[in-house]
């Protein structure tokens, strides 16, 4: 009960905001107008949480993914930009400008600026990501393994929209870099195999001198995890489900370990262990721990990890939204400290999840060049 209420309640408010303020409180539109509005208002406001459920739930019915998905995005944009757009009612009321000119002014304004922002959202969340390269030094790190390159992919989402043709760019971006070693830090599709496996396959192209190294994220654990672990290694990617792969070069030695989604616990086999990920490793080589979500860094930070690679956060995928993943998460995006040694670098992620959208939070391909102390 208390779940359906605030569903309702967060629901009103993101719809009701933009429609009072738009339609029907202050720019005293015509009767057709007004009557359009709030009907269309309220039709996508009933057909929205069904449409949510059929598309995401357990039918994966793409479509309805694909209406709800971009409902969502655009709401929030309408309802962020209409809270925004009462800065200038207030300027133009201080100007001397009365109602409904006032009113229809900001409303004017705000779809012009919503339309503006989702063009632009759209563009950035449907381009090949950039490349955003930070070096980063390892005190325990071998002269040998100095300057080795490794690159980050993560929160692909492959889902409802077809995006084949964008995960051959992402791969041949990723094969440009000339990578030592490729990492996938979870989140890689929404559904199950069988329905992403298409747009999934061209990161078998994907090329590492040294390892291509996957962990699950907590998407995956609402499909089918293990299916895309066994998928991930038929296409030559190491899946590192509470394990570790060693990397050698010049006789020293850097330890890749991995561990599951802390949402993994629900399936049997399945849950973050630290404890199994470094079973056997030598406590004297450094270590790069892939966790998909940020705040498992105080799991490295016992573990004495030397540096964390996550994603998760999508660097709050459209702005302001960044400040609700704050309260959940200890880092957004970049590189940060944490303990005595462990450095944790968190990608704004590839793609990204339901809305088509990308606002004032760029998607990356991350390259982090590792040093050893000079």
């Amino acid at each position: 009960m208390r779940r359906g209420l605030v569903l309702v309640l967060v629901l009103a408010l993101l719809f009701g905001t933009p429609w009072a303020a738009l339609v029907a409180v202050g720019p005293d539109w015509p009767t057709p107008v007004f009557v359009l509005g709030t009907a269309l208002f309220a039709v996508v406001l009933l057909a929205f949480p069904w449409l949510m459920v059929l598309g995401h739930g357990r039918r994966h019915v793409d479509w309805a993914s694909k209406f709800s998905d971009v409902t969502l995005g655009v709401v929030w944009i309408l309802f962020v930009w209409t809270l925004l757009g009462h800065v200038l009612r207030l300027v133009l009321a201080l100007a001397g400008v009365e109602n409904p000119d006032r009113a229809r002014i900001v409303a004017v304004v705000v779809l012009v600026v919503v339309a503006a922002l989702l063009v632009y959202g759209y563009t950035e969340a449907m381009r090949v990501p950039r490349v955003r390269t930070t070096e980063v030094t390892l005190p325990r790190l071998g002269r040998g393994l100095d300057g080795l390159r490794v690159v980050v992919i993560t929160d692909t989402h492959y889902g409802p929209l077809e995006r084949t043709k964008w995960s051959k760019g992402l791969a041949a971006a990723v094969n440009d870099l000339d990578p030592d070693v490729v990492c996938h830090t979870g989140d890689l599709a929404d559904g199950l195999v069988v329905q992403r496996r298409g747009q999934v396959d061209p990161l078998g192209t994907v090329r590492a001198t040294e390892a291509k190294l996957y962990i699950t994220g907590n998407h995956e654990y609402y499909n089918e995890a293990q299916g895309w672990l066994d998928h991930m290694e038929s296409l030559g990617w190491d899946p590192l489900h509470n394990r570790h792969h060693v990397v050698e070069r010049g006789g020293d030695r850097l330890v890749f370990a991995g561990i599951d989604d802390p949402t993994g616990t629900n399936l049997p086999g399945h849950g973050p262990d630290i404890r199994a990920a470094l079973a056997g490793a030598n406590p004297d080589d450094p270590i790069v721990l892939l966790a998909h979500q940020p705040k498992q860094v105080s799991v490295a930070v016992e573990a004495g990890v030397d540096l964390q690679l996550s994603g998760h956060t999508h660097g709050g995928q459209i702005w302001p939204f960044h400040y609700l993943v704050r309260v959940d998460q200890p880092v957004l995006h970049g590189l940060s400290g944490h303990g005595p040694r462990t450095q944790l670098y968190t990608s704004r992620g590839s793609g990204f999840w339901g809305p088509p959208f990308r606002v004032f939070a760029p998607s990356e391909i991350s390259v982090l060049v590792l040093r050893s102390p000079r």
